[in-house]
């Protein structure tokens, strides 16, 4: 009997959608179909792959006010926002097309007489996928688009919360001509992703999730000589110095607190804010959360939904309530927001004062809308708080000296140094994490390479 996966939405707990796992033999013959089909689509010239990425962008784009409400329905994002999920994805898939040629060409060493050198990119083989929920195609685009520019097929398994996104990704792949095979999308459980990790057929594995799984998903893969990219959690730091454009930090570091009910690996979950500004800045910060508007997120009025689920919700009390006994001081009264109610995933913004490393709300990943504020002295205590973390994907210096975000960003343990600005991706920059935050790269000319390896070339050619 095959077993169901069901999307159970945040909005109003009922079954928005379920499928069918696949099976055994089901898995068995699609990485057979992708083993093959990758063997005549590495000889494709680049540029007809190319155009091909780009008829998938302009076929994904075309459905995106479908999509992003369906998405809403998912995860539970305000159906306000999705949109620029739609949008951010052509963004990064119309960079790293643009970008193949420069991140797959040949590398040519100076010259040598009566030698031909060089260095080619070859395609993996056959690419697994894992994406995740919260930015289900954002995420998933990083790995999935250059991989198959690159001459490799893929595999996708979604996250269940989000496993239709999978589909939209098939059916764009499907409108913009991919020879079948190339690309598939399989909906599995986490027993069944292991077995496709241990496939002999299987070349890399590109995983977005939490820590423990990342680890998981690398001990699976310990037995082969594969490669293993892992985007996992964050506990994302900002400082804001003393000559910060105190408005502009509060209203951007609020949003990047609780845009998606936090729920972004590089969402801010600490800030520590120099004596000078800290009383202004935590009056400001509470201010505006205090304007927040979460309820029912396909309302257009409502910026802030209900999280993942209810135990999501739960995890996310349960530290604010520690720190709270251990001394800290929450500025928001959960009555403000009337949708707040126990037991559900309608969980109202926090921000949290008076706290200190001892709380896990400070040091371990919370992936909720909640954010703790620190006083600080100098950029050195700023500085040494902010690398006391097991996680290092983004930092976020608010200053407006450059050159001194510069000095501080040189000494962040992070992937990414972002001077005021936060939790946005560039597709021209790497994306990288560091300790618990994962290894390997997406985005950027760089991205190419972890699809890929170097073949060397030295042919003489006179003799």
């Amino acid at each position: 009997m095959s077993r169901i996966l069901k999307i159970i939405s945040p909005v109003d707990g009922s079954v928005y959608a379920e499928r069918a796992a696949a099976s055994a033999q089901e898995v068995d013959a699609a990485i057979a179909a992708a083993a093959k089909a990758q063997k005549s689509w590495r000889q494709t010239p680049l540029a007809e792959r190319q155009a091909i990425a780009a008829r998938f962008v302009d076929a994904f784009v075309a459905k995106g006010p479908e999509i992003a409400l369906e998405l809403s329905w998912q995860m539970g994002r305000p159906s306000s926002q999705t949109p620029g999920e739609v949008r951010g994805f052509e963004e990064r898939g119309r960079a790293m097309i643009a970008l193949a040629p420069e991140g797959l060409g040949d590398i040519r060493p100076a010259g040598k007489e009566g030698f031909d050198r060089f260095i080619r990119r070859e395609p993996l083989g056959v690419v697994f996928v894992v994406g995740a929920w919260n930015y289900p195609y954002l995420i998933t685009v990083n790995a999935v688009l250059p991989a198959i520019i690159a001459g490799n097929a893929v595999i996708l398994k979604q996250a269940t919360q989000t496993l239709l996104c999978a589909e939209r990704f098939a059916a764009a792949w499907r409108e913009a001509g991919l020879p079948e095979g190339v690309f598939q999308a399989l909906h599995l459980g986490g027993a069944d992703a292991e077995q496709v990790i241990r496939d002999p057929r299987v070349n890399f594995i590109a995983f977005t999730g939490s820590v423990p799984v990342g680890r998981r998903v690398q001990q699976v893969a310990a037995d082969r000589f594969i490669g293993v990219g892992l985007e996992l959690g964050g506990k994302d730091p900002a400082y804001v110095r003393a000559d910060a454009n105190l408005a502009y930090a509060v209203e951007n570091l609020v949003d990047g607190a609780f845009f998606n009910s936090g729920q972004s690996c590089c969402g801010v979950e600490r800030i520590y804010v120099h004596d000078s500004l800290y009383d202004a800045f935590v009056e400001g910060a509470a201010a505006l959360t205090r304007t927040y508007r979460l309820g029912n997120p396909i309302r257009p009025d409502v910026n802030l939904g209900p999280m993942v689920n209810a135990e999501a919700a739960a995890f996310v009390r349960a530290q604010n309530a520690e720190a709270v006994a251990k001394g800290a001081r929450a500025l928001i009264e959960p009555p403000l927001f009337a949708a707040d109610r126990p037991g559900t995933p309608y969980l109202a913004p926090q921000i949290l004062v008076n706290v200190d490393h001892s709380m896990r709300a400070m040091t371990e990943e919370t992936f909720g809308p909640v954010v703790g504020v620190m006083k600080v002295r100098s950029d050195e205590e700023a500085l040494a708080l902010m690398n006391e973390s097991a996680y290092g994907l983004t930092a976020s210096v608010w200053t407006t000296d450059e050159q001194a975000a510069k000095s501080i960003g040189s000494r962040l343990e992070t992937g990414t140094v972002f001077m005021n600005r936060c939790d946005y991706l560039d597709p021209a920059l790497a994306w990288v994490g560091v300790k618990d935050s994962g290894r390997g790269c997406s985005l950027s000319v760089l991205g190419y390479e972890h699809l890929t390896r170097p073949k060397s070339f030295h042919l003489r050619v006179k003799i």
